[in-house]
């Protein structure tokens, strides 16, 4: 590697880590965020409203890709991501000067909503005009080694990210992090200090962008003077193009990024929200797994140069698909082994008139029951107690049975809730202070923790698959599409399998747990757009290693 090419690198990359750090610092800090923006509503919804926010900035990313990537096959690469990381850096920023709802009211969430949306644009334009420049500075036959690198920086950001709000979290308290530490202007909370600091990482990211030349492709591109005057309507107006978007994204991308977002966000939120991990041990231990996983983008990167990019990926999306529930039953046992005895030994059957039982998907959070089984199972299943349904007989009263022995019938819900959390801890489910629970003090007391090590153990597999499917995603895309509409066509796909699929993939999948009872059940997600991928790519993806990125 040649001082020039470690210096596109080291440019590309450092500036795509910091961006994906502002990206990650909402969804790390998603919980606390929900308290402060949507107060409004109780606990449950906060969290179902806060994930949705997070989801918010993955929707609009193929827009960025789309706004930014015409943009980068008009004027060029350097400026167009530039321009990202500005709209970037100021909109993180904002989000750590913006009053709660207690204070200026609705305004409080709409603003956080048109934020996370900012940010989402300019993510989608930052990784596509990232990949492409270094791609286009590379060796043919090290492509996939050289943009493997610009793969590691959105672990590496959300790695940043974690380890800022650790540091935080453990040297301020936890009360002054959440609400109590006083700033300026009536605002309150250590947790706005990593959004501010992205004013310093803003500041570094823009002078080293601003030293970076044009990529050498483009260059030549536009001094011959065959740039697409219209890169839209040539990468998705024709059948030809449009195709090969459309094998890229069900192909490739949507396996690849519902591995990713399960090893790095479900199995978080699924530490919280499922086995009450408290959030400094789920954020230690997450982060251990991501120290131990991320050289795995390198190497798995630079295997796709050797032996192509296709079958890595598919082998990823396959490992994970056919181990994920075996790991999410480790991971239950090694967090929570109380939990996951409950959940293996105690019986809990809702006994209702299927008549009064509808469906309760409810993936945005705004549907109202009022039928006392949908009810009775909401509240189950928001406290993360795993339930069957049995039928009663035609309008017969609905009740909760234990253990075939307890009986606790409905009357309203506030009752029943009062009851519920008790019986379950007779029958055998885990106290809020249950002392089975993993629990670390401090980063580096994960290490002298035997139950630390065993879940950071499970959580690195999950990490390591994501290494295998994202390492040599970027090289894939890049090379599937021609240099005047590269930068446009390829953002696309990724966007709408990284943004759709996989950044809605926590939220739909904790609406499947709370539809079934079964806090295995949101897995069936990524397990089957995982082999969807293996189908799809099997028999359409045409391997293009080392193809010409000059037309």
């Amino acid at each position: 590697m040649t001082k020039a090419e470690r210096k596109v690198i080291v440019a590309s990359s450092l500036g795509t880590v910091f961006e994906w750090y502002d990206f990650y610092l909402y969804g790390t800090l998603a919980a606390i965020i929900g308290r402060q923006f949507f107060s409004q509503f109780e606990p449950s919804t906060q969290a179902i409203f806060a994930l949705l926010t997070f989801a918010a900035g993955f929707l609009v990313r193929p827009f960025g890709a789309l706004v930014f990537g015409r943009l980068g096959d008009l004027v060029g690469r350097k400026y167009t991501f530039l321009l990202t990381i500005l709209i970037m850096g100021v909109s993180t920023f904002a989000v750590g000067l913006l009053p709660s709802y207690d204070q200026i009211g609705v305004a409080a969430p709409i603003l956080l909503v048109v934020l996370r949306m900012a940010q989402g644009l300019a993510l989608g334009g930052e990784y596509g005009g990232a990949v492409v420049y270094v791609a286009e500075h590379a060796p043919r036959n090290r492509r996939g080694f050289y943009t493997a690198w610009i793969q590691t920086t959105a672990t590496l950001g959300l790695l940043l990210s974690l380890a800022v709000i650790v540091t935080l979290r453990i040297n301020m308290g936890e009360d002054a992090f959440q609400t109590s530490l006083p700033l300026f202007f009536g605002l309150e909370g250590g947790w706005r200090v990593p959004f501010l600091l992205s004013a310093v990482l803003l500041a570094i990211s823009v002078y080293i962008r601003m030293q970076m030349h044009e990529s050498p492709v483009f260059q030549k591109m536009k001094e011959e003077g065959t740039q697409s005057k219209a890169p839209l309507k040539e990468a998705f107006g024709t059948w030809k193009n449009g195709k090969i978007v459309l094998i890229a994204l069900f192909g490739l991308v949507i396996g690849q990024a519902v591995v990713w977002y399960t090893g790095q966000f479900y199995a978080l939120f699924f530490l919280q929200s499922i086995l009450k991990v408290d959030l400094l041990t789920a954020n230690v231990l997450i982060a251990w797994s991501l120290i131990i996983g991320t050289p795995g983008f390198l190497i798995f990167g630079s295997l796709s140069d050797r032996i192509g990019r296709k079958p890595v990926i598919l082998a990823g999306c396959l490992l994970a698909a056919l181990t994920y529930f075996p790991l999410f039953h480790a991971l239950t046992s090694f967090a929570n082994p109380t939990y996951a005895s409950a959940i293996d030994n105690v019986q809990v059957q809702v006994v209702a008139d299927p008549a009064t039982c509808g469906s309760l998907f409810d993936p945005v959070g705004i549907r109202t029951f009022t039928q006392p089984c949908d009810i009775m199972r909401r509240t189950l299943s928001q406290q993360a107690y795993r339930y069957t349904q049995a039928p009663g007989a035609a309008g017969s009263p609905t009740q909760l049975v234990i253990n075939g022995a307890t009986t606790i019938p409905f009357t309203d819900a506030k009752t029943f809730a009062a009851a519920l959390t008790p019986a379950m801890i007779a029958a055998g489910y885990p106290a809020a202070d249950d002392a089975a629970k993993v629990k670390v003090d401090g980063f580096f007391a994960a290490l002298g923790n035997w139950q630390a090590i065993k879940v950071i153990a499970v959580l690195a597999v999950m990490v390591i698959y994501v290494t295998i499917v994202y390492g040599p995603i970027a090289a894939a895309l890049v090379e599937f599409f021609p240099t005047r509409i590269r930068y446009t066509a390829m953002s696309l796909p990724y966007h709408i399998g990284n943004g759709w699929f996989g950044g809605l993939l926590p939220a739909t999948s904790f609406a499947i747990v709370a539809s079934t009872g079964d806090i295995f059940a949101g897995l069936w997600y990524p397990v089957g757009f995982a082999l969807l991928t293996v189908v799809i790519g099997a028999i359409f993806v045409r391997e293009k290693r080392n193809a010409s990125l000059v037309d």
